[in-house]
């Protein structure tokens, strides 16, 4: 991401705050596994979005207005000694270089310096709840101006969530944006596919598991949330990450893989038979869950309401099973009732972005919000007919089915970012036939 990109956001994150407001942005901390063992450190969305910093211990403060320089960056000193160990860092040199701060300071000398940022503003714009230490830190800080300044140029008096512009703007994609996540998705489609095509009776769930870690890090990506591969009726379980069992040939594999890139992550999900072939009933349930995703995405177009989607997929949903015989009734009580949610329990897609569940309002003064061209958001239908369901035919049992895929909102309608990974019975059939063969 070039960091022209990272100074236009800025720039309009503070156009939104006004000249009245200070924004603070704390960057995520290192979190410990085990002894001293770190978990992999990954930066806050926010942070990232609007400084492209990749180290801990860092806190971002936008001043608009500031005619020595509104962005400033507070962050960790150079040291040889613990950089022989955990690698180099950008000091607050390379903060001004190479990040674009206009200034920059050692993170320990915060307490000094920030509160005298704060006075003459009136507003704080700053995420509270995420980290109860840091938030009395910066309740403190207003305290601090508010008792030792008088008049005009009192401290703040009030608290914003920041999230409430910033969350709008992450929600339209830009085009920078959008090149990462097609890129994304690009990668996750071949690993999507090599799955398919790698795919054996006998083989364990980590196994293919690990043909997506393999393909995410060979383009120096990584996983953007734990791997679902779901054989048989673990694929009935939602978020079902054990990945330890073993592949039965008849049954059906659900994997649920995107790779992040850069910072932006891909979601999809694909479902095929460990065998190549689907069952009779397999394939049945299969087709139901496909057109209903089809009718989805058919309805994802600017101006729409958010969950017309959802309501077009569920309507599907609800007419396969009736046809099927797995439901009984009309399919307006059926809807009314929604006694679909044995087998259809979660919603048909999320916003998609930096975070794999994306930030912005699903909904605006109570009502669905319309589609607009930049959001960028999933369609993901399924039905899961666990093996334990009662009142169901034995024949349909076991059987988890979810496809899913991501769509950008154009001008003209939508755009399918993964649309080269087979979805179609019989695409898929071919695909693992001919590895086979």
């Amino acid at each position: 991401m070039p960091p022209a990109e990272y100074a236009a956001r800025r720039r309009e994150l503070m156009q939104l705050i006004g000249d009245e407001g200070i924004a603070i942005i704390p960057a995520a901390t290192e979190k410990v596994r085990n002894r001293d063992v770190h978990y992999p450190f990954r930066q806050d969305s926010d942070f990232r979005y609007l400084t492209g910093f990749p180290e801990p211990d860092a806190v971002a403060v936008l001043v608009p207005g500031r005619e020595q320089g509104a962005y400033l960056l507070f962050c960790r000193e150079r040291n040889p000694e613990r950089e022989v160990w955990d690698g180099p860092r950008a000091g607050q040199e390379g903060a001004v270089r190479d990040y674009g701060a206009d200034d920059a300071f050692p993170i320990d000398d915060i307490d000094d310096i920030l509160p005298g940022l704060m006075e003459g503003r009136e507003r704080v714009h700053y995420t509270m709840g995420l980290d109860k230490v840091f938030d009395q830190r910066v309740i403190d800080w207003a305290r601090q101006v508010r008792g030792r300044t008088r008049g005009a140029r009192r401290g703040p008096d009030e608290f914003i969530a920041l999230e409430h512009h910033l969350h709008e703007m992450r929600l339209i994609k830009r085009p920078a944006e959008l090149d990462c996540m097609r890129r994304a998705a690009r990668v996750t489609g071949k690993a999507h596919r090599r799955a398919m095509q790698a795919c054996r009776p006998g083989m364990m769930e980590y196994e293919l598991e690990a043909e997506f870690l393999a393909a995410f890090r060979r383009a120096g990506g990584e996983p953007a949330y734990p791997s679902i591969v779901g054989g048989g009726g673990n694929g009935c379980v939602l978020h079902y990450i054990l990945n330890r069992d073993k592949l039965r040939d008849g049954d059906l594999v659900l994997i649920d893989a995107g790779c992040e890139l850069d910072g932006y992550a891909a979601d999809v999900t694909r479902t095929f038979p460990v065998n190549g072939r689907f069952s009779a009933e397999q394939r049945a349930l299969y087709e139901v869950v496909l057109a209903a995703q089809e009718a989805a995405i058919a309805a994802v177009t600017p101006g729409v309401s958010w969950n017309l989607a959802h309501e077009r997929a569920t309507e599907t949903l609800v007419d396969g099973l009736l046809e099927l015989g797995i439901l009984d009734g009309s399919r307006e009580q059926i809807l009314e009732e929604e006694s679909y949610k044995r087998f259809f329990m979660h919603r048909t897609g999320h916003w998609l972005g930096m975070d794999v569940h994306d930030v912005g309002d699903y909904r605006i003064d109570g009502q669905w919000r319309e589609l607009e061209p930049g959001m960028t958001l999933t369609i993901e239908p399924g039905l899961y007919i666990a093996p334990e369901s009662d009142g169901v035919a034995e024949r349909w049992r076991g059987i988890g089915v979810r496809i899913e895929d991501d769509l950008l909102v154009t001008r003209e309608g939508h755009e399918n970012l993964t649309p080269d990974i087979p979805k179609a019975p019989d695409a898929i059939e071919a695909l693992m036939v001919e590895a086979r063969s």
